[in-house]
């Protein structure tokens, strides 16, 4: 165990604490495989009918994965660390999306990347007026894993293709109009939901329905209709096209905006909502996502994309290809062609 994560139990409910506050709880190797062992032992145990996931301190559910550690391992050992840390998170993602008891995330403050990763599969996913959730992957280089393409593809009409383009940023009440949270509740009232679902974990529903409030207006349901059009394609340039023929300044925004980003990872993160909508498997899914993580974490643009924004913070990424163009079918065949057998991912 790792005292980056706080597991113990309540009566009837595991209870899961991420603990890591100076980082906005990312996730770290370590973290993964503790979360991963807690709900194995806790599977097997018919004392425990749920199970909490939340965050002990700080302004943020978790902001991540360990991105650090991820560079450093494209830069220093091919990506061999990086790609156990992807295995063993998506294994966790994985272990999450199929657990038998219900495990309710809460979603408080910051909830990004492998955040998400954690918290989507869960089958109560709570939201407060503190929630900021992003996938924004593709402003390093990345792509949204973890379950993104799944997630994201299945939400409607194309916002999930905006979000993993753009790494736009949803509210609580977003969220739930989304259809990303389950329950919109005051962030004073969580302390109390958390005490009653350790005292009756079977009325879990029951009780966030009682302590949910309605959700302010969500901001971004006046932009679905503009998402739908200019996003309707699964071709980046017709993306690019789009917004560039609107002389809006929400398309000018945008297309700012996706200025900024990977060439090389939006074509990839599109593609990735193109598959994984076809998909039944979540399974399928995460070995997916597993190949092109495999792939994308030694290409040039992860490594240059954290030093831009997050070593060096001056927001100048030199992509490779420079382009959408650039970016040919060829390599995005290659970034998702199968590994050797032996490499594949496979679920704990």
């Amino acid at each position: 165990m790792t005292d980056e994560l706080l597991t113990h139990a309540h009566g009837n409910v595991g209870h899961i604490s991420l603990n890591r506050p100076k980082a906005i709880h990312a996730l770290t190797l370590d973290m993964c495989l503790a979360m991963s062992d807690a709900l194995q032992g806790w599977a097997g145990d018919d004392a425990v009918e749920a199970v909490v996931l939340d965050h002990a301190e700080g302004r943020g559910f978790c902001a991540g994965g360990d991105i650090n550690l991820l560079r450093h391992s494209a830069l220093n050992d091919g990506g061999k660390s990086g790609r156990e840390f992807f295995y063993r998170e998506y294994q966790l993602n994985h272990q999450l999306f199929s657990y038998d008891k219900p495990v309710v995330a809460f979603m408080d403050g910051i909830t990004m990347g492998g955040g998400v990763g954690i918290a989507l599969p869960c089958k109560y996913r709570v939201v407060t007026e503190n929630t900021r959730f992003a996938m924004p992957e593709t402003g390093i280089g990345l792509f949204p894993d973890v379950g993104g393409g799944w997630h994201l593809s299945r939400l409607g009409g194309r916002l999930g293709q905006f979000l993993a383009l753009t790494g736009a940023r949803l509210d609580g009440a977003e969220c739930h109009f989304a259809g990303i949270a389950t329950h919109y509740l005051p962030s004073e009232k969580l302390a109390e939901a958390k005490a009653r679902i350790i005292e009756h974990p079977s009325r879990i529903g029951g009780i966030l329905s009682e302590l949910s409030v309605t959700p302010p207006e969500p901001r971004v349901e006046a932009n679905c209709e503009r998402i739908n059009r200019h996003f309707a394609s699964d071709s980046y340039e017709d993306i690019l096209a789009s917004l560039e023929a609107d002389d809006s300044d929400w398309a000018a925004k945008e297309l700012a905006t996706l200025r900024t980003k990977s060439p090389q990872t939006c074509k990839v993160a599109l593609r990735q909502m193109t598959e994984s909508e076809k998909l039944d498997d979540f399974a399928d899914n995460m070995a997916m996502e597993y190949r092109i993580a495999s792939r994308v974490l030694t290409r040039p643009d992860f490594a240059e994309g954290v030093r831009a924004v997050i070593v060096d913070k001056t927001n100048d990424p030199q992509w490779n290809p420079a382009t959408a163009e650039g970016v040919s079918g060829d390599l995005l065949d290659q970034i998702f062609a199968l590994l050797p057998a032996d490499e594949e991912w496979k679920p704990l």
